[in-house]
């Protein structure tokens, strides 16, 4: 068996790709355009490139496209929907809708700029300077004048060499491991996701809670003057209106908890479920795609006998021509699958990083709401002083649970 040398073993470290996560896209405030023809803009700022620039969503969909014509072979990451089926989304909820995109176009240009391979390539790097007046003009002209990745690839004639001679054999069995796991991410991910909404459901009902309580302890709840407890009530009620304030306070926890949820686990499983459909994608594209007209070019392979004497030699020669260079192709795009399966390998521990600070999150969240609600305990105490019947419960021991 024939080892793969340096150039499909190369894959940068963790480390070094994360570093190339310096990017933001935020939405400008004002629409741009005129009465019914207004856009969403979105400004991309990168530690990478000196200016920020204006993108609208149009100009990442013509760059999205490029990338795919330019980079055939590889992981291009997917770009969020630029809208949803009519009657699917409220007018309520359209922001939630654009802030969604927002998060989806910058995971696409995080993807992009990590990628050890498209994060140089100029068309990047036109997109992330051009003015945003002509940009996608600018994309075209660039993908025009130099082609895909195999035509300016220095090794792209010579890749059989550098992979191993079982390299179809691994990339099947990479594939069906990988599309495997995508489907548990997303049940991880839809449950985070249900999770940081509870915390927002959360909030909402401990909001409602304290409302409660400071109309309970309003002055319009004061029993009548005749009542024999009227005295103790007002008391009461004036240290019941001053407890819902607590309550602000637990709202606002849980409504933090919410955001970190949804910044810290699920967009970060997002993130990584966009590079794992990058894979997919490309495997799609591998097997529908290339080989697929690789085995047509071979079929129109004319037999060295009979065609021979039918077709004038130049046009023998420039069938044989396209023929070799579509076997090189397909080594091509196998050796870019083998680089991009790697690629995937080496994002795996992010997967464990990111169950991490699902943990961490919920073992901080947990401990700061449980002390301050064991702190908002005494306070009832002391509101109802001498009445046995409030009273702490007792505290069961934190006992560890080993799993076998």
């Amino acid at each position: 068996m024939r080892v793969a040398m340096e150039p499909a073993s190369s894959t940068p470290m963790l480390e070094d790709l994360l570093q190339r996560d310096g990017v933001k896209v935020e939405m400008v405030p004002e629409k741009k355009g005129i009465l019914f023809l207004k856009h969403v803009e979105y400004k991309v700022i990168s530690q990478h490139f000196i200016l920020p620039v204006s993108r609208r969503y149009s100009d990442f969909d013509v760059f999205h496209a490029l990338l795919l014509q330019r980079f055939i072979y590889r992981m291009v990451p997917p770009l969020p929907p630029k809208r949803v089926l009519k009657g699917v989304l409220r007018h309520k909820s359209k922001g939630d809708f654009i802030e969604s995109r927002r998060r989806g176009l910058q995971r696409f240009m995080t993807l992009v700029l990590r990628h050890p391979i498209i994060s140089g390539d100029e068309l990047l790097k036109v997109f992330m300077t051009a003015n945003s007046a002509d940009v996608q003009v600018k994309l075209r002209e660039t993908f025009k004048r130099i082609g895909d990745e195999y035509i300016t690839c220095p090794m792209s004639t010579i890749v059989k060499r550098f992979m191993p001679d079982d390299i179809k054999t691994q990339t099947e069995a990479n594939r069906e491991f990988i599309c495997k796991i995508v489907s548990s991410f997303h049940k991880l991910r839809n449950v985070t996701e249900r999770m940081s909404q509870r915390s927002h459901e959360n909030s909402r009902d401990l909001i409602m809670f304290g409302k409660d309580l400071r109309a309970l302890g309003s002055e319009k709840a004061q029993p009548p003057q005749v009542a024999a407890a009227a005295p103790s009530w007002k008391r009461h009620r004036q240290s019941i209106h001053g407890l819902s304030e607590e309550f602000q306070v637990l709202a606002d926890m849980a409504a933090l908890q919410g955001e970190k949820e949804e910044d810290e686990v699920v967009e970060r499983l997002n993130l990584f479920l966009d590079l794992l459909q990058s894979y997919k994608d490309l495997c799609d594209r591998h097997q529908s795609g290339v080989l697929l007209e690789h085995q047509r070019a071979l079929q129109r392979r004319p037999e060295p006998l009979t065609e021979l004497l039918e077709q004038p030699e130049s046009r023998l020669s420039q069938q044989e021509n396209a023929i070799v260079t579509m076997e090189l192709r397909s080594y091509f795009s196998l050796f870019c699958l083998h680089q991009e399966t790697q690629l995937v390998f080496t994002h795996l521990p992010l997967s464990t990083n990111i169950l991490g600070a699902f943990i961490q999150s919920q073992m901080q969240h947990h401990k700061e709401m449980g002390e301050f609600w064991s702190d908002l305990l005494p306070k009832l105490d002391t509101i109802f002083e001498g009445n046995p019947v409030i009273s702490s419960p007792p505290r069961s021991p934190c006992r560890r649970i080993i799993f076998t």
